[in-house]
Parts: C-alpha cells; sequence; structure tokens
C-alpha cells in the first residue's frame, strides 16, 4: 500500500458536494481540497493509500457517472505536484520554459506527474481551472530537451482521453517573460 492521490472532477456543485461525501464514507482518504472552479465546476482531490483512494475514486465514479468530468488517480505522485499546484515551487535556474493547456483540472495533474517523472524538469505552476473557463495549465523548465521530452510525453498522456488542448516550448524566454512568470 502506497501513497496516492486522486481527483473527481464534476460537472455541477451539487454533485461535487455530494461525490466528496462519498468518497470520504468509502474509505479512509483524506480531502487536499473540494471546491468550486470554473466555470461552476466542483473539483475533489483526495489523498491515501492507494487502495483508499482508488476505492474511493471508482466508487464516486460509478455513483455520480452522469455528473463526472474527468478524474484520476495516481500512485506516489511526484513531489513537485504539490508546490506547484499551491505556487510554492522556488525555480533557482530558469532554462527553456514548456507549457501545456488541458480541457479538464484532472487531466493537468496526470500532464504534470508524467512529465516530471520523463525527464530532468521543474513543475513551476499548476493552474486548475481557476480563471481559465475550466481549462488547465502547467508550466515547466529545464534544459530544451528535457522540456520538449516532457511535453510531448504529457500530451501523449492526456490526448488519449481527448483533454489535451495546446502546448509550447520556448528554447530561451526572454527574461522580461521570466519576470513576468516567476
Amino acid at each position: 500500500m502506497s501513497k496516492a492521490i486522486g481527483m473527481v472532477e464534476y460537472k455541477t456543485v451539487s454533485a461535487g458536494v455530494a461525490g466528496a461525501d462519498h468518497m470520504i464514507k468509502t474509505a479512509e482518504v483524506a480531502v487536499l481540497e473540494a471546491q468550486t472552479v470554473c466555470p461552476g465546476k466542483y473539483i475533489v482531490l483526495i489523498s491515501g493509500d492507494l487502495s483508499a483512494v482508488n476505492a474511493a475514486v471508482e466508487s464516486a465514479r460509478t455513483q455520480f457517472s452522469e455528473k463526472v468530468i474527468d478524474s484520476f488517480i495516481l500512485g506516489n505522485p511526484h513531489e513537485s505536484i504539490f508546490s506547484a499546484l499551491y505556487g510554492a515551487s522556488d525555480i533557482e535556474n530558469a532554462k527553456a520554459l514548456g507549457t501545456l493547456e488541458t480541457f479538464s483540472a484532472a487531466s493537468i495533474i496526470v500532464a504534470a506527474d508524467v512529465a516530471a517523472k520523463t525527464a530532468q524538469v521543474e513543475l513551476i505552476e499548476l493552474r486548475v481551472a481557476r480563471g481559465m473557463c475550466g481549462k488547465s495549465y502547467m508550466m515547466l523548465t529545464g534544459d530544451i530537451a528535457a522540456v520538449e521530452s516532457a511535453i510531448e510525453k504529457a500530451k501523449n498522456a492526456v490526448g488519449e482521453g481527448g483533454m489535451y488542448l495546446d502546448s509550447s516550448v520556448i528554447a530561451n524566454p526572454d527574461a522580461a517573460l521570466w519576470r513576468s512568470i516567476l
């Protein structure tokens, strides 16, 4: 049994609140986030042992299947996801810049996990559907080859579910751009 995180993204607030309650009652999980995101969707991010997270997410997906937009379960998520999610990443040596955008909140966390585990990159930010009309994005940095590899692998991972929207890689961003991002 390993530590894991999972998320269910709902079409409505009422389904999300009921889904959160259902997940908590299904298995021993901790709620990391349960809140409204644009445009009136609701996300529930949980953590716990992999078996508990799996049981909670799968049960909620089944119970509220008509209201679910997207979901994921990640065993052993990359540790940099949490600082990027909460805007606490400390980037010392910014190099190339990779950006990837998705149609859902859940898919961007999966993309970030894939990217961080693919190559030597640092996650800068994960913007999860806030102020984005339900879309989400991530930014990361590293050597150009690592950033290209990480973005491509993440793009393929979320593209399978139809959630990929767009991405870019800038080899050498201008210092003014870095100041606005960091």
